[in-house]
Protein backbone atom coordinates (compact mmCIF):
# COMPACT_ATOMS: atom_id res chain seq x y z
CA UNK A 1 0.00 0.00 0.00
CA UNK A 2 2.80 2.42 0.89
CA UNK A 3 4.36 1.87 -2.56
CA UNK A 4 1.19 3.37 -4.08
CA UNK A 5 0.32 6.06 -1.53
CA UNK A 6 3.68 7.81 -1.23
CA UNK A 7 4.16 8.43 -4.98
CA UNK A 8 0.58 9.76 -5.17
CA UNK A 9 1.17 12.13 -2.25
CA UNK A 10 4.39 13.41 -3.82
CA UNK A 11 2.73 13.71 -7.24
CA UNK A 12 -0.16 15.73 -5.83
CA UNK A 13 2.24 18.06 -4.06
CA UNK A 14 4.36 18.58 -7.17
CA UNK A 15 1.35 19.22 -9.39
CA UNK A 16 0.12 21.93 -7.02
CA UNK A 17 3.48 23.70 -7.21
CA UNK A 18 3.67 23.52 -10.99
CA UNK A 19 0.23 25.17 -11.30
CA UNK A 20 1.96 28.52 -10.66
CA UNK A 21 4.87 28.23 -13.05
CA UNK A 22 6.04 31.84 -12.90
CA UNK A 23 6.20 31.69 -9.11
CA UNK A 24 8.00 28.34 -9.29
CA UNK A 25 10.57 29.69 -11.77
CA UNK A 26 11.23 32.72 -9.55
CA UNK A 27 11.65 30.52 -6.48
CA UNK A 28 14.01 28.26 -8.41
CA UNK A 29 16.22 31.15 -9.49
CA UNK A 30 16.20 32.50 -5.92
CA UNK A 31 17.48 29.17 -4.63
CA UNK A 32 20.26 29.10 -7.23
CA UNK A 33 21.33 32.60 -6.21
CA UNK A 34 21.19 31.64 -2.53
CA UNK A 35 23.60 28.79 -3.23
CA UNK A 36 25.93 31.09 -5.13
CA UNK A 37 25.89 33.75 -2.39
CA UNK A 38 27.74 31.24 -0.24
CA UNK A 39 30.16 30.81 -3.15
CA UNK A 40 30.99 34.53 -3.01
CA UNK A 41 32.39 34.06 0.50
CA UNK A 42 34.91 31.53 -0.82
CA UNK A 43 35.89 33.72 -3.77
CA UNK A 44 36.40 36.75 -1.52
CA UNK A 45 38.47 34.63 0.85
CA UNK A 46 40.74 33.46 -1.96
CA UNK A 47 41.11 37.03 -3.09
CA UNK A 48 43.37 37.43 -0.05
CA UNK A 49 45.00 33.99 0.22
CA UNK A 50 46.35 31.45 -2.26
CA UNK A 51 45.55 28.28 -0.30
CA UNK A 52 43.32 27.20 2.57
CA UNK A 53 44.54 24.32 4.70
CA UNK A 54 46.84 23.31 1.86
CA UNK A 55 44.06 23.35 -0.77
CA UNK A 56 43.73 25.66 -3.77
CA UNK A 57 40.64 27.66 -4.66
CA UNK A 58 39.43 25.11 -7.22
CA UNK A 59 39.94 22.23 -4.79
CA UNK A 60 37.91 24.02 -2.12
CA UNK A 61 35.24 24.75 -4.73
CA UNK A 62 35.02 21.03 -5.42
CA UNK A 63 34.35 20.35 -1.73
CA UNK A 64 31.85 23.20 -1.65
CA UNK A 65 30.03 21.79 -4.70
CA UNK A 66 29.84 18.26 -3.29
CA UNK A 67 28.54 19.57 0.02
CA UNK A 68 26.05 21.93 -1.64
CA UNK A 69 24.66 19.26 -3.96
CA UNK A 70 24.33 16.73 -1.14
CA UNK A 71 22.65 19.26 1.13
CA UNK A 72 20.26 20.29 -1.64
CA UNK A 73 19.14 16.69 -2.18
CA UNK A 74 18.75 16.14 1.57
CA UNK A 75 16.82 19.39 1.96
CA UNK A 76 14.46 18.32 -0.83
CA UNK A 77 13.50 15.11 0.93
CA UNK A 78 14.28 15.70 4.63
CA UNK A 79 13.85 19.45 5.03
CA UNK A 80 10.20 18.88 5.96
CA UNK A 81 11.43 17.60 9.33
CA UNK A 82 11.88 21.24 10.33
CA UNK A 83 8.09 21.23 10.80
CA UNK A 84 8.23 18.46 13.41
CA UNK A 85 7.96 20.86 16.41
CA UNK A 86 4.70 22.18 14.96
CA UNK A 87 3.42 18.63 14.42
CA UNK A 88 4.13 17.79 18.06
CA UNK A 89 2.89 21.03 19.56
CA UNK A 90 -0.43 21.01 17.66
CA UNK A 91 -1.07 17.28 18.08
CA UNK A 92 -0.80 16.62 14.34
CA UNK A 93 1.83 13.97 15.01
CA UNK A 94 -0.83 11.95 16.85
CA UNK A 95 -2.77 11.82 13.58
CA UNK A 96 0.27 10.41 11.79
CA UNK A 97 0.52 7.67 14.41
CA UNK A 98 -3.05 6.57 13.68
CA UNK A 99 -2.35 5.93 10.00
CA UNK A 100 -1.03 2.54 8.79
CA UNK A 101 2.10 4.20 7.42
CA UNK A 102 5.50 5.07 8.82
CA UNK A 103 5.61 8.42 10.58
CA UNK A 104 8.98 9.45 9.13
CA UNK A 105 8.03 8.84 5.47
CA UNK A 106 4.73 10.66 6.03
CA UNK A 107 6.56 13.78 7.17
CA UNK A 108 9.14 13.53 4.39
CA UNK A 109 6.52 13.44 1.62
CA UNK A 110 4.28 16.03 3.25
CA UNK A 111 5.89 19.09 1.67
CA UNK A 112 8.36 18.23 -1.10
CA UNK A 113 9.26 21.61 -2.58
CA UNK A 114 10.65 21.59 -6.10
CA UNK A 115 12.16 25.05 -5.64
CA UNK A 116 14.87 23.36 -3.56
CA UNK A 117 16.17 21.94 -6.83
CA UNK A 118 17.71 25.37 -7.32
CA UNK A 119 20.37 24.64 -4.70
CA UNK A 120 21.23 21.40 -6.46
CA UNK A 121 21.44 23.10 -9.85
CA UNK A 122 23.68 25.84 -8.48
CA UNK A 123 25.99 23.32 -6.80
CA UNK A 124 26.21 21.14 -9.93
CA UNK A 125 27.26 24.17 -11.99
CA UNK A 126 30.11 24.84 -9.54
CA UNK A 127 31.00 21.14 -9.55
CA UNK A 128 31.35 21.10 -13.35
CA UNK A 129 33.64 24.11 -13.17
CA UNK A 130 35.76 22.63 -10.38
CA UNK A 131 36.11 19.22 -12.04
CA UNK A 132 37.42 20.86 -15.21
CA UNK A 133 39.98 22.96 -13.33
CA UNK A 134 41.49 20.52 -10.84
CA UNK A 135 43.96 17.84 -11.78
CA UNK A 136 42.21 14.48 -11.66
CA UNK A 137 43.65 11.24 -13.03
CA UNK A 138 40.42 9.94 -14.49
CA UNK A 139 39.43 6.29 -13.99
CA UNK A 140 36.03 4.54 -14.08
CA UNK A 141 36.18 4.27 -10.28
CA UNK A 142 36.59 8.03 -9.92
CA UNK A 143 33.67 8.68 -12.26
CA UNK A 144 31.56 6.39 -10.07
CA UNK A 145 32.81 8.25 -6.99
CA UNK A 146 31.70 11.59 -8.43
CA UNK A 147 28.18 10.20 -8.87
CA UNK A 148 28.07 8.41 -5.52
CA UNK A 149 29.46 11.24 -3.40
CA UNK A 150 26.48 13.66 -3.55
CA UNK A 151 24.05 10.76 -3.02
CA UNK A 152 25.97 9.39 -0.05
CA UNK A 153 26.34 12.92 1.31
CA UNK A 154 22.58 13.44 1.01
CA UNK A 155 21.96 10.30 3.05
CA UNK A 156 24.42 11.50 5.69
CA UNK A 157 22.75 14.91 5.84
CA UNK A 158 19.33 13.25 5.96
CA UNK A 159 20.44 11.04 8.84
CA UNK A 160 21.75 14.09 10.70
CA UNK A 161 18.42 15.82 10.09
CA UNK A 162 16.48 12.88 11.52
CA UNK A 163 18.68 12.55 14.62
CA UNK A 164 18.76 16.30 15.31
CA UNK A 165 15.00 16.72 14.88
CA UNK A 166 14.32 13.70 17.09
CA UNK A 167 15.36 15.91 20.00
CA UNK A 168 12.06 17.74 19.50
CA UNK A 169 10.22 14.75 21.00
CA UNK A 170 11.75 15.70 24.35
CA UNK A 171 12.25 19.44 23.77
CA UNK A 172 9.22 20.60 21.80
CA UNK A 173 10.85 23.92 20.90
CA UNK A 174 14.07 22.23 19.80
CA UNK A 175 14.04 23.61 16.27
CA UNK A 176 16.97 25.96 16.85
CA UNK A 177 19.13 23.09 18.04
CA UNK A 178 18.14 21.01 15.02
CA UNK A 179 18.85 23.90 12.64
CA UNK A 180 22.24 24.54 14.23
CA UNK A 181 23.25 20.92 13.60
CA UNK A 182 21.78 20.51 10.10
CA UNK A 183 22.53 23.88 8.51
CA UNK A 184 25.72 24.17 10.53
CA UNK A 185 26.87 20.86 9.06
CA UNK A 186 26.42 22.28 5.55
CA UNK A 187 28.68 25.22 6.33
CA UNK A 188 31.24 22.98 8.01
CA UNK A 189 31.47 20.49 5.14
CA UNK A 190 31.99 23.20 2.52
CA UNK A 191 35.60 23.72 3.65
CA UNK A 192 38.61 21.48 4.36
CA UNK A 193 38.13 20.07 7.85
CA UNK A 194 41.78 20.56 8.81
CA UNK A 195 41.21 24.33 9.07
CA UNK A 196 38.96 23.88 12.12
CA UNK A 197 40.00 23.51 15.75
CA UNK A 198 40.46 19.98 17.05
CA UNK A 199 37.29 19.82 19.25
CA UNK A 200 35.04 21.16 16.46
CA UNK A 201 36.75 18.91 13.93
CA UNK A 202 36.14 15.77 15.94
CA UNK A 203 32.54 16.72 16.69
CA UNK A 204 31.42 17.80 13.21
CA UNK A 205 33.67 15.56 11.14
CA UNK A 206 33.47 12.24 12.93
CA UNK A 207 30.69 12.29 15.56
CA UNK A 208 28.51 14.04 12.98
CA UNK A 209 30.18 12.37 9.98
CA UNK A 210 30.48 15.57 7.96
CA UNK A 211 34.01 14.77 6.78
CA UNK A 212 32.60 12.01 4.56
CA UNK A 213 30.23 14.33 2.70
CA UNK A 214 32.86 16.16 0.66
CA UNK A 215 36.31 16.29 2.26
CA UNK A 216 37.44 12.67 2.04
CA UNK A 217 35.81 11.96 -1.34
CA UNK A 218 37.57 15.06 -2.71
CA UNK A 219 40.91 13.80 -1.40
CA UNK A 220 40.32 10.48 -3.18
CA UNK A 221 39.48 12.22 -6.44
CA UNK A 222 42.45 14.56 -6.23
CA UNK A 223 44.84 11.83 -5.14
CA UNK A 224 46.00 13.95 -2.19
CA UNK A 225 47.17 12.77 1.20
CA UNK A 226 45.03 13.63 4.19
CA UNK A 227 46.78 16.36 6.26
CA UNK A 228 45.22 14.69 9.32
CA UNK A 229 47.00 11.43 8.54
CA UNK A 230 44.16 9.03 7.68
CA UNK A 231 44.85 6.54 4.86
CA UNK A 232 43.75 7.23 1.28
CA UNK A 233 41.12 4.47 1.16
CA UNK A 234 39.00 6.43 3.67
CA UNK A 235 37.92 8.67 0.80
CA UNK A 236 36.08 5.75 -0.79
CA UNK A 237 34.01 4.86 2.29
CA UNK A 238 31.32 7.55 2.11
CA UNK A 239 28.58 5.13 0.93
CA UNK A 240 29.40 2.81 3.84
CA UNK A 241 29.34 5.71 6.31
CA UNK A 242 26.04 6.86 4.80
CA UNK A 243 24.54 3.40 5.32
CA UNK A 244 25.67 3.30 8.94
CA UNK A 245 24.36 6.83 9.52
CA UNK A 246 20.96 5.83 8.11
CA UNK A 247 20.79 2.81 10.43
CA UNK A 248 21.62 4.97 13.46
CA UNK A 249 19.07 7.60 12.41
CA UNK A 250 16.38 4.95 12.00
CA UNK A 251 17.11 3.56 15.46
CA UNK A 252 17.02 7.02 17.07
CA UNK A 253 13.74 7.89 15.34
CA UNK A 254 12.05 4.64 16.39
CA UNK A 255 13.29 5.10 19.95
CA UNK A 256 11.96 8.68 20.04
CA UNK A 257 8.57 7.73 18.61
CA UNK A 258 8.17 4.84 21.08
CA UNK A 259 8.74 7.26 23.96
CA UNK A 260 6.51 9.99 22.55
CA UNK A 261 3.75 10.94 24.99
CA UNK A 262 2.22 14.00 23.30
CA UNK A 263 2.06 17.58 24.52
CA UNK A 264 -1.43 17.42 26.01
CA UNK A 265 -2.79 19.90 23.47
Amino acid sequence: MADVIYPRLIGARLRSQMSYRASFALDLVTQVLAQWIELVVILVLFGHISALGGFTKDEVLLMYAFAGCAFGIADLFAGQLDNLPNYIRTGTFDVLLMRPLGTLPQIMVSDVRLRRLGRIIGAIAVMVYALTHVGIGWTPAKVALIIATPLAGAVIYGAVWVVACSVCFWIVEGREFANAVTYGSNTFTSYPINVYSRPLRWLMAFVVPGAFVAYYPSLALLGKQDPLGLPGWVGWTSPLVAGLAAVVAGFVWRFAVRHYRGTGS
